[in-house]
């Protein structure tokens, strides 16, 4: 038998960070078992789905790396497939017309309620006549018993029939609901493995029973536990970014994301650290935990400083430029970028950082920081901005260890260590006293930028001195 996966969101917002770990692992389980991974859009509720909430989704899942086999399919276009099934439940007694109003059944809920009873159907429709000229809903008949099945996660799970209402399958105005689609759905694409979040637990019983009264063949279930917030609670806004997309936007690389999702409920020993090709031989559901994962974004920032370390740096290169031009420079056609990456890689935490970081680079002038400033740009050290300026002029390489070889040179002639002659350049290069080493961040900068702003810090100094 042939695996066959699928993921199935609804496109009324952005891929969030539940949904892509719910992609992944079905992904993952289809490409380890060299399987088929279905996307599948539904879009049945039409006045809640958007064009921009399904592109959001397929841009997400591209950005993860979550390739599709087949798809995407759309629970929109299938409408009529829909309705025709429905209708043979209802010619076959397995299903009936239900002509009571929202506003009767709303009133039956409450009185329940206050009643102490469990707000379900009533079921006073099931052996009704028919009503010409009324419109109905059409609902499905649950059956007397229990409904079991083994979930690959959570084990043997058992629903007493009693608790399950009958539920509509077909609204008044002929629109299907959400667990007939599902069935009907997975059942004509072959569905083998369905592997959700276990806020669909409930579902799990009523779409058993539909797939008996079809005489579908019923997949195997796997729910994953949610995902909570650091404080044990359902993972909201209110813990930060939850758009799959919007930790792009923060300078998360897809490979860190993905890592972290992995282990987001998946473990594998004490192993950490898993390209995508390492989880699609390691993956299994055996080793998904019944217990919620937390979300720790510090975790994930630690996996993202990471992979920024370990990629080469032109391969960082279009996300930098990305993230750089969102903060004015667009610096796409300059020839510095990689060396540039190079001198950040092992400070920066996220792309963002990162083009923050590299600002300096890119100014046309240096804003000194006024602190810096007054320590180390000072008159006395002019006389080694120009020995400087003298010994890069003449290098015929602009290389690191020959930037090097100039900075000895003056510190021998001088009798100077090396934070004396280098903390006063950084300064005039960076505006400030942190920097990437002064060696590889004057390589990266390029010998006409250095020069420029040695002799933009001397006439700083020559300007400063002329006012007191």
């Amino acid at each position: 038998m042939i695996i066959r996966t699928r993921f199935a969101p609804s496109p009324t917002g952005h891929l969030h960070i539940g949904g892509a770990r719910t992609a992944l692992f079905n992904w993952l389980y289809a490409r380890g078992n060299n399987g088929t991974f279905i996307l599948r859009v539904e879009d049945s509720d039409v006045q809640r789905s958007t064009e921009e909430s399904i592109t959001a989704i397929l841009d997400g899942m591209r950005w993860l790396g979550l390739d599709w086999d087949e798809g995407p399919y759309y629970q929109s276009e299938r409408f009529t497939e829909y309705k025709e099934r429905a209708l043979w439940l209802l010619e076959k007694g397995l299903a009936y017309r239900c002509y009571c109003t929202a506003d009767e059944l709303e009133k039956r809920r409450k009185k329940a309620m206050d009643e102490g009873r469990p707000p379900m159907y009533d079921g006073r429709c099931r052996e009704g006549e028919e009503r010409p000229g009324l419109s109905f809903a059409v609902r499905f008949r649950v059956p007397e018993g229990e409904t079991s099945f083994v979930d690959g996660v959570k084990g043997e799970i058992t629903f007493d029939n009693s608790a399950i209402e009958d539920l509509v399958i077909l609204r008044s105005d002929h629109t299907p609901t959400y667990n007939l689609c599902v069935v009907v759905d997975d059942a004509s694409m072959g569905i083998t493995e369905v592997i959700r979040g276990d806020d669909h637990i409930n579902n799990t019983p009523k779409q058993i029973l539909l797939y008996r009264a079809f005489g579908f063949p019923i997949p195997e279930f796997a729910h994953l536990p949610m995902i909570l917030g650091e404080d044990r609670t359902r993972l909201s806004k209110r813990h930060g970014a939850t758009s799959v997309m919007a930790y792009k936007e923060l300078g998360i690389l897809p490979e860190a994301l993905v890592n972290y999702l992995a282990r987001l409920g998946w473990s594998h020993g004490d192993d950490e650290i898993f390209t995508l090709a390492e989880l699609r031989k390691k993956f299994s559901l055996a080793s998904v935990g019944k217990s919620s994962g937390v979300f720790n974004k510090e975790k994930l920032l630690w996996l993202n400083q990471h992979y920024i370390k370990t990629k080469s740096p032109s391969s960082l290169a279009d996300i930098f430029i990305c993230q750089t031009k969102k903060l004015g420079p667009d610096v796409a056609d300059d020839s510095r970028v990689v060396k540039i990456i190079s001198t950040l890689q092992g400070r920066s935490v996220t792309m963002a950082e990162m083009a923050e970081e590299a600002l300096f680079y890119f100014k046309d002038t240096v804003e000194y920081e006024e602190k810096a400033a007054r320590k180390f740009l000072t008159p006395e050290k002019t006389g080694h901005f120009q020995r400087l300026l003298t010994g890069l002029s003449e290098l015929p390489e602009f290389t690191e260890e020959a930037v090097e070889s100039v900075f000895t040179a003056i510190m021998e002639s001088e009798g100077l260590k090396l934070g004396k002659l280098a903390q006063p350049v950084r300064v005039a290069l960076t505006g400030g006293v942190v920097s990437p080493g002064i060696f590889e961040t004057i390589e990266a900068m390029g010998k006409d930028m250095t020069i420029r702003r040695l002799r933009d810090a001397m006439k700083f100094v020559a300007e400063k001195a002329a006012l007191t």
